[in-house]
């Protein structure tokens, strides 16, 4: 019977050395993590922001076929559910009317406080103003 013996080409990795990477990648990963997360916020700002111009070309859709937009009662619903009107052309949307990126609806507003429609959302915190990820993102800005 032959006994086992170890090729030096077959040697693993010792245990110390492979705690001192998992400490390494955890410094790493301590370092990226954060940098990576902040422009987590930002991209859900540009989000909400392309969607709320989305919307609002499809609101400019609706407004051609009814002669208006929707009204405060049927919101941004219209667009995608025939309200009961003769010259709903719609959907307008293929799918329902989207959350904001925080998963929360948007909020409409007929007559708009900045123009004839608001379409905005509040942000993470979902609270009127707000900095950095809770700031608010509307369709005047």
């Amino acid at each position: 019977m032959k006994k086992f013996q170890r090729n030096k080409k077959q040697q693993g990795f010792s245990l110390i050395e492979l705690l001192i990477v998992m400490v390494i990648l955890g410094l790493i990963a301590s370092l990226v993590g954060p940098k990576l997360f902040g422009k987590l916020g930002k991209a859900q700002q540009k989000t909400a922001k392309t969607q709320i111009e989305m919307l609002m070309a499809t609101l400019d859709a609706f407004r051609l076929d009814i002669g208006r937009y929707p009204s405060q009662q049927e919101g941004l619903d219209a667009l995608f559910t025939d309200p009961g009107l003769d010259k709903w052309e719609g959907p307008y949307l293929k799918k329902a009317v989207p959350t904001d990126p925080w998963g929360n609806p948007y909020h409409y507003k007929n007559p708009g406080e900045h123009g004839e429609v608001d379409i905005f959302s509040y942000g993470q915190d979902n609270q009127p103003d707000g900095d950095k990820e809770n700031s608010d993102v509307g369709s005047w800005q």
